[in-house]
């Protein structure tokens, strides 16, 4: 009989803005949305009435035969968010197909123009864009790429930019500046000619713990790309879409991308949503050559998850929501370092806006990481769920084998009170499950 570590998980019955039940009753509350998706909180009556109304018109209009009203709002909403030139999507249900979409459209753009020879991405080391095996490719997660080897596209993956574990010899204020000649070295090591996009997180999330990337460093490498004619892909399907603050991410560093993977925060969670936007830049070779971009899948576009995530857009305009997530990530991120800023296990606090992460370290002083084994990040997930609290955790941030990390992560619309009791349990279970590993 095989035995599958998820048929140990509970049921889920219910859920209610930042709190979730079991079908036991015990109810947890949500201090990752989710995996960074629920940013409006669970059982809003608007997003789903307006579901149920799609649903009674029609699901899905299949995109090769019919738009919607549904696609068409929420397509003016993006423009109008994310702005600039960012001005053409096409819908995917997730961000995995995001990001595929992106590399895609890449790759076509580069076709469009006769530069066949383009065919190279590169990315960096400790960051994750999904699990299609486009998306995997371009990812730096050891442990979700191993089971894969041999079978992905080659990728140029380059240091992770990481202000508490910079590489070895390079000073913290001069992080951005070697990480962007870094990419311009590959770049021409590779041949320019050969090289169709650079692609990164502007926070990374799961593989990394909420890590932004220096001042400066966006802004350098926007010019590194447009000096050698490489596409610039601002993975923004964790961290985008208000989480940080602002709608775009890479709106706090002032850069505009080529093309944006989105998803989470696009639908809430409410059904699968997520778009690969893209620039004029892009657009205008690709449909003057080929008509329209040749990606997408049966669901693209899907009328009821438009619906649902066109919603979830008005509800956080009307509430104000990215507004406050700015303000109230300052709050949150006041909070974690009075409870935890101190722990001789905490080795960094880090993030923006409701994007906040903690890494675990077994010694403070050196910054180093709990042994592999103790799998502390497991230790810490399982505690909390004991506790009535969920967090998003992952190992093997700091050199894909060894590094622990916590991502916290609420819905936009959490009160402060609920920031209070989420940080009041994480600091009790960070004690718990560190206490757990000595016995």
């Amino acid at each position: 009989m095989i035995n599958d570590p998820l048929a140990a998980l509970p049921r889920v019955a219910s859920g209610k803005g930042i709190y979730v039940w079991d079908q036991d009753g015990r109810r947890y509350i949500d201090a990752s949305g989710g995996p960074a998706t629920f940013c409006i909180g669970h059982g809003n009556e608007e997003v789903n009435e307006a579901i149920k109304a799609q649903l009674d018109k029609i699901a899905f209009g299949y995109r090769y035969h019919f738009r919607s009203d549904a696609a068409e709002e929420l397509s003016e909403v993006i423009r109008e968010k994310a702005g600039g030139n960012l001005k053409h999507m096409i819908f995917t249900t997730g961000g995995s197909e995001s990001v595929e979409g992106c590399l895609k459209l890449a790759l076509q753009y580069h076709t469009a123009r006769g530069e066949m020879s383009r065919r190279r991405f590169i990315s960096r080391e400790r960051s994750w864009h999904g699990n299609t095996i486009g998306a995997l490719s371009v990812s730096g997660f050891k442990a979700r790429q191993d089971p894969y080897v041999g079978s992905m596209l080659e990728v140029s993956h380059l240091s992770p930019v990481n202000a508490y574990r910079p590489p070895a010899n390079v000073a913290v204020e001069n992080l951005a500046e070697f990480c962007a000649n870094e990419l311009e070295e590959e770049i021409l090591r590779v041949g320019p000619d050969q090289v169709a996009a650079f692609i990164f997180e502007p926070l990374v999330g799961a593989a990394g713990g909420a890590v932004p990337a220096p001042d400066g460093y966006a802004q350098r490498i926007r010019e590194i790309c447009d000096r050698h004619g490489v596409l610039m892909i601002a993975d923004e399907v964790m961290c985008g879409v208000g989480r940080c603050g602002t709608w775009r991410a890479l709106e706090h560093d002032g850069v505009e991308p080529d093309l944006m993977p989105i998803a989470k925060g696009l639908g809430g969670g409410y059904l699968p949503l997520g778009a690969a936007v893209y620039s004029e830049k892009v657009a205008e070779p690709i449909y003057e050559v080929h008509g329209m971009p040749i990606t997408g899948h049966t669901f693209t576009a899907h009328t009821a998850s438009c619906a649902a995530g066109l919603m979830v857009q008005k509800i956080m305009e009307r509430d104000n929501l990215v507004a406050k997530v700015a303000d109230d990530g300052l709050y949150l991120r006041r909070r974690l370092e009075e409870a935890l800023g101190g722990h001789e296990h905490v080795g960094n606090i880090r993030g923006r806006g409701f994007f906040q992460g903690i890494e675990l370290v077994e010694d403070r002083e050196t910054k180093e990481p709990f042994s592999p084994g103790v799998r502390m990040f497991q230790r810490v997930m399982k505690t909390g769920f004991e506790n009535g609290l969920i967090v998003y955790p992952t190992g093997g941030n700091v050199d894909g084998v060894k590094g622990d990390q916590i991502i916290v992560a609420p819905p936009y619309n959490a009160s402060r009170e609920e920031l209070d009791e989420i940080v009041t349990l994480l600091a009790s279970t960070i004690d718990q499950a560190i206490a757990s590993s000595r016995s």
